[in-house]
């Protein structure tokens, strides 16, 4: 069996890894990179530190406005898939990736499986909203992380279609949990005594006075704040005239997989408008504040480490300096074999 896996930016890469590995002696995997995400720290460092294949194909598409990315992406995904003419193709998450290959793949009559299937902000300004209920509507099996994935497919008539497999991402957290406990902290901090900060999305990123607030709030916080500066959140503020680097804030590039992992573990909390590192921090029993008013993973939420704070960004500071939450050994994504059943649902055609 063959089975081409496309991912383009750099949660997708740490998603593949366990799949990758799973398939491994099993099936044919093609590996196919579009390019979204194209500098080293954001794509080459990644399959390196995570142990995956290099891609068979990449497209280099680069970064661009969504519909002409996407639409890049379309394009060289139709050769790609008409050369390979895969059994599955497997999609994951809610890139312009993500939609491109489920695009180009009903086109052409290729069936798709989508990894991380069902999970629903709510919030239709997202532009990943947009991206994974389309692709859960085009797909032909959805792979869900959680029974409330599960339940958001079944209110769009899609249950049949719907497979409960848990979450890739604990695959990989508990993977790599153990090896790097030992690693130093981040240099120039304590352990337990600083955050670990991102944001990338547009609500909080291309709106300078939100931007502004936003660092100015984790700028007064009472503990060192590194922010792992993506390099579209270094030039929108540099746009801005706004200073990434003051008060507790530093800004710093962002890190290999296994060293955030490290430098979460040993952090007082996470603050991010990220969906996958909400969902880290809770795994590693870290603290989670995300400046965003809804959340995908909304078990964080319910069982008190992850606090949401949207339009009301004068409230962040204290929220991230809170209490920590209650102890719990809650596990709603699963054991760490997710990759394990997705493999297994895809080699039994579904």
């Amino acid at each position: 069996m063959r089975i081409l896996s496309v991912v383009g930016a750099r949660p997708q890469f740490v998603k593949l890894a366990p799949i990758a590995h799973a398939l491994e002696g099993r099936a044919e995997h093609v590996i196919v990179h579009t390019g979204q995400h194209y500098d080293e720290l954001m794509s080459d460092v990644f399959f390196r530190d995570l142990g995956i294949p290099r891609p068979d194909e990449n497209l280099a598409v680069g970064s661009g406005s969504h519909g002409a990315q996407t639409g890049a992406m379309l394009a060289g995904l139709e050769i790609v898939f008409e050369r390979y003419r895969p059994d599955w193709i497997l999609v994951y998450g809610d890139t312009n990736s993500t939609l491109a290959a489920a695009i180009a793949a009903v086109k052409i009559h290729l069936p798709v499986a989508h990894l991380e299937a069902g999970l629903r902000s709510f919030n239709r300004q997202m532009p990943e909203e947009h991206n994974r209920v389309l692709t859960d509507h085009a797909s032909d099996l959805l792979l869900a992380p959680t029974e409330a994935a599960m339940r958001h497919l079944a209110d769009e008539g899609l249950a049949e279609k719907g497979l409960l497999v848990g979450d890739v991402m604990t695959d990989v957290l508990y993977s790599i949990r153990d090896s790097v406990d030992a690693a130093p902290v981040p240099e120039g901090v304590r352990p337990g005594d600083y955050y670990i900060a991102t944001l990338h999305r547009p609500d909080n990123t291309d709106d300078p006075e939100r931007l502004r607030a936003i660092i100015d709030q984790l700028a007064g916080l009472s503990r060192p704040v590194l922010l792992l500066t993506h390099p579209r959140l270094a030039r929108l503020a540099g746009e801005a005239g706004l200073k990434l680097t003051r008060g507790a804030v530093r800004s710093v590039a962002p890190l290999p997989y296994p060293d955030l992992v490290s430098a979460v573990m040993k952090s007082a909390g996470v603050v991010t408008d990220s969906g996958g590192l909400q969902k880290e921090a809770f795994l590693l029993r870290v603290p989670c504040t995300t400046v965003r008013s809804e959340t995908e993973w909304v078990e964080t939420v319910e069982l008190g480490w992850n606090v949401l704070v949207g339009a009301d960004v004068a409230a962040l500071r204290d929220v991230v300096a809170r209490p920590a939450p209650a102890p719990t050994d809650a596990a709603p994504y699963g054991g760490g074999n997710a990759a394990e059943v997705v493999a297994d649902a895809l080699l039994s055609g579904g």
